[in-house]
């Protein structure tokens, strides 16, 4: 296996700029997932990598060997698409082999490669079909086998599982993940999806607008997101964002804005006094907002929507002053939205106003820009 290195990649498409300045360090054996909306670069940043894109500027190693020149063939790659494109009139063994054969692989050598793949994957009872006569979980894995027989240093996955239906890519993805732990890979692999980032990755590089917002831990992404865009980005339901002003109330620092008001812990408000501003946004995950009586509230919301999922209930309100009320000329509510993650058979009903308490221990704040202030006493990441 082998590192991946970026270093002040660029990618331009005539004045269009794809991808800017991108600085990423892969280590060997290393999953690492690139996420972002549509349109953000991800999947220009893969077929970069593997040499399906030219590079703009910057310099792109793969182990030790500088790859902005190289041909996709000499980079000792894999891919693995998000369309399976496998040949409908070749077995699956004849998929699975037609790489190898190309680079005259000798037949007993070819034998062989195929049947740890297929062994590997679960495939072995399947050789002998052609893909018309598999489900969308048997052609990805024969697509993914494909790539496995090939030994490369680096696997590369486009959006591999976004044409299988939900209950596919649960078990797609633990496909993935048993590959990676069986072969000790290095695997680049590019989704939209936030819940195929956090379960697969060893580290998660979010991206917007061709610009590299994180590239950190899954929990570090989740617990201590970069700017205001990574907090609202991953996770579902997204993180609650209110705008507020820091105000001292006797030894204590109190953030208050448009309904809300609840004490900062002493480490992040001396952060942010350091900064000299006093107008911030808190933010706070669904999971850390509680029911409570009226008179240990931080603020109230008026109930829009509840959904019932099961195991857990998501209630949709607006939060602001007088709770909530309504623009006249649209008969919308006014205030910030806010989402809070319940027990499931919790009695609320839309047009309920409850009263809400932020479990200060989990409260993020960031600055006028977006970024994330870390609280005094946090280590560096």
């Amino acid at each position: 296996m082998a590192s991946v290195t970026l270093q002040g990649v660029q990618k331009h498409f005539g004045d269009n700029h794809v991808v800017r300045d991108l600085d990423l360090s892969i280590g060997d054996g290393e999953f690492a997932v690139l996420v972002g909306p549509s349109g953000c670069g991800k999947s220009t940043t893969l077929r970069m990598i593997a040499g399906l894109e030219d590079i703009s500027g910057g310099e792109l190693r793969i182990g030790e060997r500088l790859c902005n020149d190289l041909s996709p063939r000499d980079r000792d790659i894999a891919m693995v698409f998000q369309s399976y494109a496998l040949y409908p009139h070749m077995t699956v063994f004849e998929n699975m082999a037609f790489g190898l054969r190309i680079r005259k692989y000798p037949a007993a050598e070819i034998e062989k490669l195929v049947a740890d793949a297929a062994r590997l994957l679960g495939l072995s009872d399947l050789l002998q079909r052609r893909p018309k006569a598999l489900s969308g979980g048997q052609r990805q894995r024969v697509a993914m086998g494909r790539a496995v027989v090939r030994e490369p240093s680096v696997f590369l996955f486009d959006e591999p599982l976004s044409n299988l239906d939900a209950k596919l890519r649960v078990q797609m993805r633990l496909e993935v993940a048993r590959l990676h732990k069986r072969l000790g890979a290095t695997i680049v692999y590019v989704t939209h999806d936030q819940v195929e980032a956090m379960t697969l990755a060893d580290r998660i590089a979010v991206m917007k607008l061709g610009v590299l917002q994180q590239f950190a831990s899954p929990n570090d992404v989740y617990q201590r997101p970069a700017n205001t865009f990574v907090a609202t980005f991953i996770g579902s339901p997204a993180m609650n964002l209110w705008p507020v002003t820091l105000q001292p109330d006797g030894e204590a620092v109190v953030a208050r804005g448009n309904g809300v008001a609840v004490i900062v812990p002493s480490a992040l408000a001396a952060a942010a006094q350091a900064r000299c501003e006093s107008d911030f946004t808190i933010g706070v995950r669904p999971q850390h907002v509680t029911p409570v009586p009226a008179a240990e509230a931080d603020f109230a919301i008026d109930v829009d929507v509840v959904e019932p999922l099961g195991a857990e209930t998501f209630v949709y309100g607006v939060v602001g002053e007088d709770h909530a009320p309504r623009d006249e000329s649209t008969n919308e509510r006014l205030g910030n939205p806010a989402v809070l993650r319940v027990a499931a058979g919790t009695a609320i009903t839309g047009g309920d106003t409850i009263h809400l308490k932020i479990d200060a221990a989990h409260l993020q704040l960031f600055d006028a820009a977006g970024v994330r202030v870390p609280p005094a006493s946090e280590e560096p990441s």
